[in-house]
């Protein structure tokens, strides 16, 4: 063969190695990219799942300097001012000299007070009394069990051979034996408290009084089939209102067609901060047909988090929904790791946010106040945040925790901006988020609800003792109330016995 036959066999096959091994090459670049990115992956659920066993529920954000690249040329401070940089001037107290304490704040006025009066041992006969040293001393009394019997003397009537005898009052539970108070009791330990039924069952039984799980679970039954009337009438205040929040939270469910599992069923909550009244729906799954359904005859803003099920109001003409900035702010703190500097100016950004509102809380501005002063600071600052995460999206991997949290505000920009329209709106949903606390914490302790309808009634008890919470009124002295006052009371007057319109009755 020729010497340049041969040259040229050389160098073909020298650049066909060439493209093969350029090819090899970017496959395993791609491979080692992808690896990359799987361990980032796992490194951010890794330290979450720390965090939720281990860490601060907190999401309080302290600011930190910024790389110069991130500013887009300008300082951070000069567009976004930090509100809570202030010139003050204090008087510093002198270490060394002694204060005067102020004492401890006195006891509440209304609290039963038992006197003991003790005397000198001194003979005091001849002495004037002119005054006397008054020492309280805070004192707790156990709950305890008591029977409270209705004696009904009888009379026989000679002129019509009859018998006269006076009617029992209405009770909560028709020949029932416990007592309003009793059953109230029962209902706050497990929803308020927390205290599974089996544990209350012991703590009767140190009192000398056996009662079983199921009979307590048919008063609960009892008092919830009373109490229905007025379960509707929250629902109708709720969706009569023109702004609601909305969320929704697993609950496992004994279910017998799935042995040895659980079924997994959902609380969807709906909270009017109008009214105050927060309101538990149990549905078997998390469709959209248990927000449809309740919402079918509602008009106005409804608040939600990014869940999808909730994309289908966006057609609906007579809602315009809302967005929370709590959740957009959770996915940049979750992101700190992954990118911190990005992710702290983002949050920079969204405390800015914050103040504000806080701010018009604390000066106790009105609706109008509120949205006028939206548009003059919030709105800037959205502006700018917007154009930053446009150019930003398009540095970050988008399958990265920044590159999510970024698509995720950026998705759902109009929603979350529909807040500066009015005033009573609020940038998140915390309030609904607030409500769902309790039932999270009780659901540790009892686990699971005994059926379905167990999970209804769950729905409703979480609807009267959340909006209690809501108007800062002790539930166990409206829910005694209220099973007193029930079963006698005018249905067209159940508004008044809502948590929100109830007062106190005198002794």
């Amino acid at each position: 063969m020729p010497m340049d036959s041969q040259a040229t066999v050389d160098k073909t096959t020298l650049e066909s190695l060439f493209f093969r091994m350029n090819a090899m090459e970017s496959k395993y670049e791609k491979i080692i990219a992808d690896k990359d990115a799987q361990v980032l992956k796992l490194t951010h659920e890794l330290a979450q799942l720390k965090k939720m066993i281990f860490g601060s529920k907190s999401e309080r954000f302290v600011p930190a300097s910024l790389p110069e690249q991130l500013t887009m040329g300008f300082e951070p401070d000069a567009i976004f001012p930090d509100p809570r940089i202030q010139q003050v001037s204090y008087v510093r107290k002198d270490p060394f000299k002694a204060t005067v304490h102020q004492g401890r704040k006195p006891l509440p006025a209304g609290l039963l007070r038992e006197q003991i009066i003790i005397q000198p041992k001194a003979d005091v006969s001849g002495m004037k009394k002119i005054g006397e040293e008054i020492t309280e001393e805070l004192e707790y009394t156990p709950g305890k069990l008591f029977v409270r019997q209705y004696v009904r003397p009888k009379y026989a009537d000679p002129k019509s051979g009859g018998i006269v005898c006076a009617e029992l009052p209405e009770r909560p539970i028709t020949k029932g034996i416990a007592g309003p108070a009793l059953l109230s009791h029962i209902v706050i330990s497990k929803f308020v408290n927390h205290l599974p039924i089996y544990r209350q069952v012991q703590q009767f039984e140190r009192e000398g009084v056996s009662l079983s799980a199921s009979t307590i679970n048919d008063w609960l039954t009892a008092c919830c089939n009373l109490l229905q009337p007025l379960y509707d009438q929250m629902l109708n205040a709720v969706i009569s209102t023109d702004y609601i929040m909305a969320d929704e939270t697993p609950i496992k469910v004994m279910d017998k067609a799935k042995k040895g599992t659980t079924h997994r069923g959902y609380h969807w909550l709906y909270y009017s901060p109008e009214i105050r009244i927060v309101y538990f729906d149990y549905r078997q799954g998390r469709s959209r047909e248990g927000p449809r359904e309740i919402l079918e005859s509602f008009s106005g803003f409804l608040g939600t988090d990014g869940y999808s099920g909730y994309d289908m109001f966006d057609n609906n003409k007579r809602i315009t929904r809302l967005c929370c900035w709590a959740h957009a702010r959770r996915k940049f703190d979750e992101s700190l790791q992954n990118d911190q500097a990005r992710a702290t100016l983002a949050l920079q950004q969204i405390q800015q946010l914050y103040q504000i509102e806080r701010t018009c809380k604390e000066n106790r501005y009105s609706y109008e106040q509120i949205r006028e002063i939206r548009q003059q600071k919030a709105l800037p600052i959205l502006n700018t945040f917007r154009e930053w995460l446009v150019q930003n999206y398009s540095e970050v991997l988008p399958s990265s925790v920044i590159g999510k949290a970024i698509a995720y505000t950026l998705n759902l920009w109009d929603k979350l901006t529909v807040y500066l329209q009015d005033g009573k709106l609020h940038i998140d949903n915390n309030g609904v988020e607030n409500a769902v606390r309790p039932s999270a914490i009780g659901k540790k302790n009892y686990l699971f609800a005994g059926s379905h309808e167990g999970a209804k009634r769950a729905a409703m008890l979480y609807t009267f003792m959340g909006s209690c919470k809501m108007n800062n009124i002790n539930p166990q002295e409206w829910l005694t109330d209220i099973l007193e006052r029930i079963p006698s009371h005018k249905a067209n007057k159940l508004k008044e016995l809502m948590p929100n319109n109830w007062t106190k009755p005198t002794a």
